[in-house]
């Protein structure tokens, strides 16, 4: 078999064998739905830090009432470009958010993406939060050693609107309670433009003696949210400790080892910059404590209430009579666009906020052909567009070992009639073959192994612009052309309703038929693969010509249900491929016999007997 056989073949097979495992043992399964949490809101150390001493109250459970409802308290509205939501005075919480840049699907009267979601006990009948799991952010202090649980905040406090009405940018909203001992709890909420919340907890003592008092921020998050549930993406804590990442999925937070006190719990001081929070595909909801300020993050799961939290509690204060003390700490609530979370990372300085998105095992590349994919978008307006224009910006870095490549088979082709007598020359005795190939190569300057380089390449840069569509928000629901309206999901093509010519509906994905419903750019990806083969001769053992003869439909079969921006990138690899081997060989003196090799691989007729 000739050497560039040999390398188209190791590129076909390890592309194969990388999608073949890709696809069979790592699929996403469909997400399991959790039922319900039936407990009492707050009812097992759910929603709060535990107390400063063994002596001190549980700030969760206190003022509940007999069945741990909260009374009921009003809301003040949340208004911003891209939230809309309310906040309870039962807690002061925020637990009631939507986000009005996205809706759920492309429908036209889709609603939009919820959220944060109240809990039973401090829903309001007025929000429409059917089907969503409560979901949400409590502040409070912990009561420090000697000081009545009662003259602290709680989840449940009913809160006083002191100024502001609508939480907006430039409108900020302060609540207050007073403990009637001589302290005054406040609590300042402002909002940007985008996602960020500015969250400043303040106590004034008026009273004879110094209090001491702890605050903290929590997320809560009841029962086990429905997943993407697939293994190259993150879904769950995330967080950063002093430059270190956190990431814990939502399975592996059960199993963790008991911790006094705490539960399962997973508890790390930070000593200056961090911040802690979930994540999901799309969306993330993150306490980040204001830069330097130490903290103590906590993971944790509450097993009786089956409730998620993650908390940041800070210091210790001591608070001396005729003063005030006071925390600054920051939410972040929204949707993970990649410029925004830059520009937190920035200012106010939420160190490595951008890796709270997901670029996976090869961060090293998936994040610049991200941010090279962002500026073509900008300057292009069309994502699908960009994703081809970025193919040929990564196919010209790479022109060099692709021309090597290319050059070293022209060479090779060369070679081949004094291979061929070498091979009659030295008959079965394989070493005495390979040595003198080996010497005339070397006499050649020819790299027997350049064509594999190209190849090694193509699989860290697919894996990462694979992971690019899959996790970043910026292709979810991006438009192509016509038919493709979402860069992230499969074609919705069909060619068994010849691609909608017919009246009715294409078979739904996870369906048997649907892996037989070809789309537009899976058959267009099995041509280019089947273009590329042509460029050379079909091997001449059996086997291989067989392998190479069903490879690209096998692909074309399999690669239906990938991501149409995938699919579009490798298209426009293939094409781009072709051109540069065909002109690359064809300049030294080797043009591929294209028309010839297809006609050669035609089957052909038998000649009929003249004589019958």
């Amino acid at each position: 078999m000739q050497d560039n056989n040999r390398n188209l073949i190791l590129a076909t097979v390890l592309s194969f064998l990388v999608i073949l495992i890709w696809y069979t043992v790592f699929a996403p399964e469909p997400p399991v739905q959790q039922p319900e949490p039936q407990v009492a809101e707050q009812t097992a150390n759910d929603t709060a830090a535990p107390p400063a001493d063994p002596g001190a109250g549980d700030p969760a459970t206190a003022d509940l009432g007999e069945e741990g409802e909260t009374p009921q308290a009003g809301r003040i509205d949340i208004s911003s470009p891209a939230l809309q939501g309310s906040i309870s005075l039962a807690g002061g919480r925020i637990d009631d958010l939507l986000l009005k840049k996205y809706q759920e699907t492309q429908a036209k009267d889709s609603p939009n993406v919820r959220l944060l979601s109240p809990s039973s006990a401090t829903a309001d009948p007025s929000l429409d939060t059917a089907g969503s799991k409560p979901y949400y952010t409590v502040y409070g202090w912990i009561p420090g050693s000697g000081v009545d649980p009662a003259l602290v905040p709680t989840p449940s406090t009913i809160w006083k609107v002191e100024s502001g009405d609508t939480l907006a940018p430039g409108k900020p909203v302060t609540l207050a309670w007073d403990n009637g001992a001589g302290q005054t709890f406040r609590r300042v909420f402002e909002l940007d433009d985008n996602y960020l919340f500015t969250v400043k907890q303040s106590l004034q003592n008026d009273g004879d003696a110094a209090f001491n008092a702890a605050p903290y921020g929590i997320i809560a998050r009841h029962g086990h949210p429905d997943t993407t549930n697939f293994f190259i993406l993150h879904e769950g804590a995330v967080g950063m400790h002093d430059g270190k990442l956190l990431e814990m999925k939502y399975d592996d937070i059960t199993e963790l080892d008991p911790v006094e006190r705490e539960g399962r719990a997973d508890v790390v001081t930070v000593e200056e910059n961090g911040w802690i929070g979930f994540t999901d595909k799309y969306w993330m909801t993150t306490l980040a404590p204001a830069p330097g300020q130490p903290f103590t993050s906590v993971v944790k799961y509450a097993e009786n209430s089956d409730i998620y939290q993650a908390e940041a509690r800070y210091p210790m204060q001591t608070v001396q009579p005729g003063s005030e003390a006071s925390v600054e700490s920051y939410l972040f609530a929204g949707a993970k666009v990649w410029e925004v979370i830059r520009n937190y990372q920035e200012t106010p300085g939420i160190e490595r906020f951008v890796d709270s998105i997901d670029w996976g095992w090869f961060y090293f590349l998936t994040k610049p052909i991200f941010q090279l994919l962002h500026w073509l978008h900008g300057h292009i307006g069309n994502m699908g567009w960009s994703i081809i224009a970025l193919t040929f910006i990564l196919k010209l870095l790479v022109f060099p070992l692709a021309r090597k490549s290319y050059i070293s088979m022209a060479k090779m082709k060369e070679l081949q009639p004094q291979m061929e007598a070498i091979k009659e020359r030295t008959g079965d005795d394989r070493m005495k073959f390979q040595k003198e190939v080996m010497a005339l190569y070397k006499s050649q300057k020819v790299n027997p192994a350049a064509g594999c380089l190209p190849v090694l390449l193509q699989v860290p840069i697919f894996f990462s612009l694979y992971k690019v569509i899959f996790v970043t928000i910026e292709l979810r629901h991006a438009p192509w052309i016509g038919w493709i309206r979402d860069l992230s999901a499969p074609d919705p093509s069909s060619l068994l309703n010849l691609f909608g010519l017919l009246p009715f509906a294409a078979p739904a994905q996870g369906t048997m038929l649907h892996s037989l419903s070809l789309p537009i750019l899976a058959i267009l990806l099995g041509v280019s693969m089947w273009m590329q083969q042509k460029l050379n001769p079909a091997p001449t053992d059996p086997a291989q010509k067989m392998i190479f003869a069903w490879m690209p439909w096998v692909f074309m079969f399999m690669l239906g249900g990938f991501a149409s921006g995938l699919v579009l990138y490798w298209i426009t690899n293939n094409t781009i491929t072709i051109i540069q081997q065909y002109s690359i060989m064809s300049m030294h003196g080797h043009r591929p016999d294209l028309f010839g090799n297809i006609k050669a691989s035609m089957p052909k007729r038998p000649r009929k007997d003249d004589g019958k």
